[in-house]
């Protein structure tokens, strides 16, 4: 019995000093690739690979961990989701002509070249093809969140053709392996009715640790349902998050859920690493496949631009999607068992997925002031004839503007507007937030306030004083830069949390900032304050 106890404890002992290091290796690339500004994303990446060099074996638990982020990545996407966007022209046809268009150009290319892949043949080249055309939900989604840019027009653009995508992605993989839905599939319609049901159980969980818990209910619920009755669970992820989109507890339950996904969407980049181990060949054919990502970049950007988006749009957007995705493994897997590929494309495709990732962290990090620079070629493929929703809105009468309204950037106006009262305006880039706001009978407008195109072509001439309630540092700062551009002479106020970034702010040029934690503390003061005095006023 001893014996037994001290087996256990030391096979404890080996799981907790495993789980250690994973971590650990973790955290010293991400913390390492922090120092040449680069996201902690692609440390992982790069820790997956040299864990497997090392000779670690991964464990169930990541694994699990790494389908966890997964499925929760997409539930939350599916909280900010309207289905009416899908169907939407430069979506839904965009996704569906690019993903076309790419399949056929590169099945070409492969087969041209086919002595260069190791002799491809017509099914090899067109399923290469196939599952390279797919861009990657993980990385877009996670690029997007860090650069706050989930709710802007090209963020919703690139977030909607990926959902276009997952869904070719499921069907793709019900023909090839053979598994039709079961006949209770139709069962999960009855989804629809039940959500008023489950969305009083979200209304009930509070705003404490049970309302994650309830979207680990909810995410986790989906992902079974729809993998009792044979279809892909990470679709029914999806599914249920869309159902509860509208929930007015859609936006917290999303935030509430975000440090859960990040952390075990780390076990997928280090999962990706673990695939195989690659040899001089391997990692050359990567390299030569990762030179097809401009070919992506290019088509995403003409389909976009002839599909009537601004060319900043086009531009922004074409490059989040400018990468390979991780669902070119699983379609890789697929080919391999089947014996249509061969073995070390596997490991080719896991290079280039991992390769395809760094490439668009490195370059999105400076797309904004890349943008610019060049707007004026980008801009010369424009339609003469834009978007509705891309006509730009003029704040007429404006004195004062606000950019930026969330919760402190929404306070801020209604504390505003009751002194200035028309001559303050709001400005985000959250059409859903605009228009909730518009139906209030306050005096906003959409735009994205990184966009200098917008900047150049808005009438603030009577615009006096700006105000940056925008969550990032960052954006605060390209603000900025893109009002200088555009030659405003007012005063800017911005808001910070820390100390530091105040320091910076104003060294960006920014007139005044506040950190809105102190303010917050010195307002609450004065007003309990004013609520004494006010009670001895009465008293005499």
């Amino acid at each position: 019995m001893g014996c037994c106890k001290a087996s256990a404890l030391n096979l404890d002992t080996a799981q907790l000093l495993m789980d250690f290091l994973w971590i650990g290796i973790a955290f010293l690339f991400g913390l390492g690739v922090r120092a040449f500004s680069l996201p902690p994303m692609v440390g992982y990446l790069i820790a997956g690979f040299a864990l497997n060099y090392a000779g670690v074996s991964p464990q169930q638990e990541l694994q699990a961990l790494a389908d966890l982020g997964i499925t929760l990545m997409l539930f939350t996407i599916g909280l900010k989701l309207n289905i009416k966007d899908l169907l939407k022209p430069e979506i839904l046809g965009s996704a569906l002509s690019h993903m076309g268009l790419w399949s056929a150009g590169i099945t070409a290319i492969f087969l041209l070249i086919g002595t260069s892949f190791g002799s491809l043949d017509m099914k090899s080249a067109a399923l290469l093809a196939f599952a390279l055309s797919f861009s990657s939900t993980v990385c877009v989604v996670k690029l997007l969140e860090e650069n706050g840019e989930m709710k802007t027009r090209h963020g919703k653009i690139a977030i909607g053709v990926l959902v276009i995508q997952d869904i070719a992605a499921v069907i793709f993989l019900v023909v090839a392996t053979g598994k039709t839905p079961s006949i209770y599939a139709f069962g999960l319609l009855a989804l629809i009715p039940l959500r008023q049901l489950m969305g009083k159980l979200l209304e009930r969980s509070g705003h404490g640790e049970l309302l994650p818990l309830t979207g680990f209910f909810l995410a986790m619920g989906g992902y079974e349902l729809f993998e009792l009755v044979k279809l892909k669970g990470d679709l029914g992820a999806l599914v249920m998050g869309v159902l509860f989109a509208h929930h007015s507890k859609a936006s917290e339950l999303s935030k509430a859920l975000m440090s859960f996904k990040d952390l075990f969407l780390i076990g997928f980049f280090l999962m990706i690493g673990f695939t195989a181990l690659p040899d001089l060949s391997m990692i050359l054919t990567a390299l030569a496949v990762s030179l097809l990502l401009p070919f992506k970049f290019i088509l995403f950007f003409f389909l976009f631009t002839a599909l009537r988006l601004r060319g900043r749009t086009a531009f922004l957007g074409s490059l989040a999607l400018n990468n390979f995705s991780e669902f070119g493994l699983i379609v890789a897997l697929l080919a391999t068992n089947a014996g249509w590929l061969e073995k070390e494309w596997l490991v080719i495709i896991a290079l280039a997925v991992s390769c395809s990732f760094i490439y668009t962290n490195l370059w999105y990090h400076d797309a904004h002031h890349f943008y610019s620079k060049h707007q004026d070629w980008y801009r010369r493929f424009e339609s003469p004839n834009l978007l509705k929703e891309d006509i730009l809105e003029h704040p007429k009468g404006a004195e004062i503007l606000l950019v930026g309204l969330g919760r402190v950037g929404k306070g801020a106006y209604d504390a505003l507007h009751t002194h200035a009262g028309s001559k303050v305006w709001g400005m985000d880039a959250d059409s859903e937030r605009i228009a909730r706001l518009k139906s209030e009978g306050k005096h906003v407008f959409c735009a994205d306030a990184e966009n200098a195109d917008m900047w150049e072509n808005l009438d603030i001439s009577s615009v006096k004083l700006v105000l940056l309630a925008v969550p990032k540092i960052e954006d605060s700062i390209h603000v900025m830069e893109q009002l200088l551009v555009a030659g405003y002479r007012g005063k800017v106020a911005a808001v910070a949390r820390y100390e530091d970034e105040r320091q910076i702010l104003l060294e960006a040029g920014v007139d005044n900032v506040f950190n809105f934690y102190t303010e917050a503390g010195t307002g609450f003061a004065e007003e309990s304050l004013a609520m004494i005095q006010a009670d001895k006023a009465s008293y005499a």
